[in-house]
């Protein structure tokens, strides 16, 4: 529109000019000269357009899109034609909604939908759906697919690990119906989940004893392997007892006693040497300095 505006006003500045000219004017001609340059101008520029970095620009021709996007920085279009601008950027879609769980509970999630447009695709979703896509098609099948995916769980899942699971079953079963779309998902994270106060408090009570069943199992093990650590080193011991013992005789006994004997006696300390009784009686050395 601003094309043909100023087309228009270069051609009646063009005429006015020339009039001027032929009337020896010299102040209106200079005026309508100048009108002409401006508005000459202003017609060349709506030859280009800029399309923002992250976007893709689709062209509509009176209703004839093109299969070609144009790409971030300055592009030369016909003029006539009306250039829309798309996003290509991760966008955010936060929701907060009320969803049923597998024993037929109510649970509030909220829960956010990461995506970006693909580029080659923008021409086919804006004939097809226009540019508010995100609520025509993204935002209402969001909401189908998390309720639908909700219900297949317990509401304990949502409270526990298996919250990463649930996510990304959705992202997976939301992607699947948008894809083809052009529109790829990046992730749904969850960002809070509130179940029902009664159920908060029972499944913390469980947690807790599931808590104190895995310490108590950790206690129990502990003191099973120091009973078997005890039981390992008294067999120890009973064993070299009973090897000691065995190798034990009156002929070993008599000869370290001989040994001792000669060892004291050949010592500097003074010393009384009694004889011992008996028949294979030791003699006792007492005394020294």
């Amino acid at each position: 529109m601003l094309f043909l505006v100023s087309f228009a006003a270069a051609i009646i500045a063009l005429v006015v000019y020339v009039n001027a000219k032929k009337r020896f004017n010299k102040s209106e001609s200079t005026f309508a000269f100048i009108g002409f340059i401006v508005a000459a101008v202003i017609s060349f520029m709506q030859c280009f357009t800029l399309i923002p970095a992250g976007s893709v620009g689709v062209i509509d021709f009176f209703g004839n899109v093109s299969d070609n996007t144009l790409k971030s920085g300055v592009n030369f279009v016909n003029p006539l034609a009306n250039v829309i601008k798309f996003s290509i950027k991760t966008q955010e879609i936060k929701e907060v909604m009320n969803v049923p769980s597998k024993e037929g509970l109510s649970v509030q999630l909220e829960i956010s939908l990461l995506y970006h447009l693909n580029p080659e695709n923008t021409f086919d979703i804006y004939k097809s759906v226009g540019e508010n896509y995100a609520e025509i098609i993204l935002i209402p099948q969001f909401r189908s697919v998390v309720r639908g995916v909700t219900a297949r769980y317990e509401a304990k899942s949502l409270y526990t690990s298996e919250r990463e699971g649930l996510a990304k079953e959705i992202e997976l079963e939301l992607a699947g119906l948008v894809a083809k779309r052009g529109i790829t998902i990046e992730s749904s994270p969850l960002r809070q989940i509130v179940l029902p106060a009664g159920l908060t408090a029972s499944i913390e009570e469980k947690l807790k004893a599931e808590q104190e069943s895995q310490r108590m199992q950790f206690i129990l093990l502990k003191e099973k392997q120091e009973a078997d650590r005890k039981r390992i080193e008294a067999q120890g011991i009973a064993d070299f007892q009973k090897i000691v013992s065995m190798g034990l005789n009156d002929q070993l006994l008599k000869w370290k006693g001989i040994e001792a004997t000669e060892k004291l006696a050949g010592s500097n300390n003074s010393k009384i040497v009694v004889i011992g009784s008996g028949k294979d009686g030791l003699p006792l050395i007492l005394g020294g300095n």
